[in-house]
């Protein structure tokens, strides 16, 4: 009966190890909406009077969830580094890369108030290595084009992502890095956006589990207002110019919500989180600089809106996880 039970053991933890194969690369995006909520609640707190609790105990959460799924996927590389090299070599999945690094930047901004050199440390080893994601994904598009059908909205995250490290960058002390990477930001997300903008229009249709990704459009106008913001010093016509965008872009988004409910739960649902976290930083940031009640209403039902997708994908997550539906083969 031992042998029995022993044999059973083995069994069970070679199945565990061999769903650990499964481990979907796109989880970073979870240490990232989860910083993201708590950079909206952090701002919150100095504009809307918000309990600052909240946004702490979130960006710690984003810390402990980025170090869990980053054990989790080098334990993976070491257990099934043809799983690995599968994740990178896929035009769709490979792009989540950009979500470990900018997660990390996340994580560095929240360590400003408490360990501003551990934030620096941190935040320089974030640039460096999101760069190299960047360069790396640009000479992929350059020396192997791609199908039309690869070119989706994460496609913007190891490119555009580089206007997320000015919002840490000018309050650590790197102004003129923080431009640099605001401009080259900017002219990837000039570059790219309208190739995927046009394949979405022309077709081929995308896939319903990709949909939830078509929230990512409003990351680069939500983080540019800020990250805008922060360089100028202000929320001047420039930061205002871009918060017009990412307005429009969030009212489409909402007119589309009832066929965004209707996909299965798949990962693609963090898509949702980061960009509309994003979203209520850069709208508390306007309610600051434009203080009146309508704006002031408008910014709290932001934030309530971004936390309660926050919440409902995190439930969801953790369904799929506790039921196994969380390590199962993607789609090719």
């Amino acid at each position: 009966m031992t042998a029995q039970i022993g044999t059973a053991g083995s069994a069970t933890g070679s199945a565990a190890t061999g769903r650990l194969a499964h481990l979907p690369l796109p989880l970073f995006a979870a240490p990232m909406g989860l910083g993201g909520l708590g950079l909206a609640w952090r701002e919150a707190g100095r504009v809307l009077d918000a309990p600052s609790v909240v946004g702490d105990a979130l960006m710690a959460t984003a810390l402990i969830v980025w170090l869990l799924i980053m054990a989790l996927h080098l334990t993976r590389a070491l257990r099934h580094p043809e799983a690995l090299r599968a994740d990178l070599a896929h035009p769709i999945r490979s792009a989540f890369t950009g979500a470990i690094t900018i997660g990390l930047l996340i994580i560095s901004g929240g360590f400003i108030p408490y360990a501003p050199s551990l934030a620096i440390v941190l935040w320089l080893i974030a640039v460096v290595f999101h760069v190299t994601i960047g360069l790396w994904t640009v000479r992929g598009l350059l020396t192997a084009p791609r199908e039309s059908t690869t070119l989706v909205p994460p496609l913007l995250i190891p490119l555009v992502g580089n206007i997320v490290a000015p919002i840490f960058g000018v309050k650590l002390g790197f102004p003129e890095l923080s431009w640099m990477l605001f401009g080259l930001g900017v002219l990837l997300w000039a570059m790219i956006q309208p190739l995927i903008l046009g394949r979405i229009i022309s077709g081929p249709t995308m896939p319903a589990r990709l949909r939830p990704t078509l929230a990512i459009l409003l990351a680069p106008p939500a983080v540019g207002t800020v990250a805008l913001s922060g360089l100028t010093g202000g929320f001047g016509p420039g930061p205002l110019a871009v918060f017009g965008l990412a307005v429009f872009v969030a009212l489409v988004l909402v007119t589309l919500t009832v066929r965004f409910s209707a996909v299965p739960f798949g990962v693609s649902w963090w898509a949702w989180t980061f960009p509309t976290a994003a979203f209520s930083v850069a709208f508390s940031g306007f309610a600051r600089a434009y203080p009146a009640l309508p704006i002031t209403l408008a910014a709290w039902a932001v934030l309530a809106i971004a936390s309660t997708i926050g919440l409902i994908v995190s439930l969801a997550t953790l369904r799929a996880a506790a039921t196994g539906h969380l390590l199962l083969p993607e789609a090719p």
